[in-house]
């Protein structure tokens, strides 16, 4: 239970229908009830709202193993516990911080392949126009471009931090729908302050490093999470920062269910104490993608890339006055 009154019947069940304010949380059956990222109002309301939760449900452009159209509704599916209590580790609820809700989804059309990332440029335009932030929810990593294009437009040049096992910067000839080649792009047109970016858990090989940054999954092994969070946060500065998370950074052993897996990567305990680690920075916005459902195992994919995305919340949520109440050694 969530610790609210079990006696109000008012709020109880079907928060993501019922609710007014998308404020709290309700106490609901975790096994039950209406469906949404952890359980908020589904809306188009964005008057006062301060996070938007969108699904972006394409994958046309992989390279390898399709599926992670599906991964917005497993990834809300996945998120159904973290609803349930306060938010580990810091010990609130930060939703009673932050008016937060679900958009549902970009709606896409995906025979008209042309039309796709406008449409979602589109989209996210409309959602930071109203001063809310976005966390989507891929999606295959393409929808990154579109989602710079509309963060860049609002913010200025943005530093990038990636989560990945790819660098994503193959050559590109400026047309290309392709996961793997759009951060390449967004340098080039000037999206992003590669200066000031950094990509962390990279584990394949690129003649270039595009003016990266890169910490490779093995040095992050080798000299720990802190040591990479510091770099990180020192590059960025006061700088707008984009997250950009690719469940393939984490090990197959913890995200069997992404359509390209590579071995040897990071834990989810790494991926997440590195999401927390973002909190001195001016964050902006959030992508998590490549969730495949269709590979995973017992959710574990799903779980892992929700609590990734609840994470980036509730930092958000202790930089605008959360209030952490830890217990125990964290």
């Amino acid at each position: 239970m969530n610790g609210q009154d079990d006696n109000a019947d008012h709020r109880r069940g079907d928060q993501a229908f019922r609710d007014a304010d998308g404020r709290g949380s309700w106490t609901e059956m975790t096994y039950g009830g209406a469906l949404s990222f952890a359980r908020r109002r589904y809306s188009r309301d964005l008057d006062g709202v301060d996070i938007v939760i969108s699904g972006i449900p394409y994958d046309n452009a992989v390279t390898y193993r399709s599926g992670c159209r599906l991964g917005p509704r497993a990834i809300r599916a996945g998120s159904v516990q973290l609803a349930e209590l306060k938010h580990f580790p810091f010990g609130f609820d930060p939703f009673e911080t932050l008016s937060t809700i679900d958009y549902g989804d970009c709606f896409i059309d995906p025979h008209h392949p042309t039309g796709v990332f406008d449409s979602i440029e589109s989209h996210a335009a409309g959602i930071l126009e109203s001063g809310a932030l976005l966390l989507s929810l891929g999606g295959d990593h393409s929808v990154a471009y579109p989602l710079l294009k509309a963060h860049a437009a609002k913010y200025g040049p943005l530093a990038l931090v990636q989560f990945d096992a790819h660098c994503d910067t193959w050559p590109d000839d400026g047309t290309r729908f392709d996961h793997g080649t759009m951060f390449a792009r967004a340098a080039a047109e000037g999206l992003i302050d590669v200066g000031k970016s950094t990509q962390v858990g990279l584990r394949t090989y690129n003649d270039s490093d595009h003016g990266f940054e890169i910490l490779t999954s093995p040095w992050v092994h080798r000299n720990g999470i802190d040591a990479a969070m510091e770099i990180v946060r020192t590059r960025a500065g006061g700088a707008p920062v984009y997250l950009s998370f690719d469940i393939d950074g984490l090990d197959p052993a913890f995200a069997p269910g992404t359509g390209t897996p590579v071995a040897g990567g990071l834990a989810s305990w790494q991926g997440l104490e590195f999401i927390r680690g973002l909190e001195p920075l001016n964050l902006i916005g959030m992508d998590l993608v490549e969730v495949a459902p269709a590979y995973d195992h017992a959710e574990i994919t799903a779980i892992a890339a929700a609590s990734m995305a609840f994470d980036w919340c509730a930092v958000i949520a202790k930089k605008r006055g959360a209030v952490p109440r830890p217990v125990g050694r964290v």
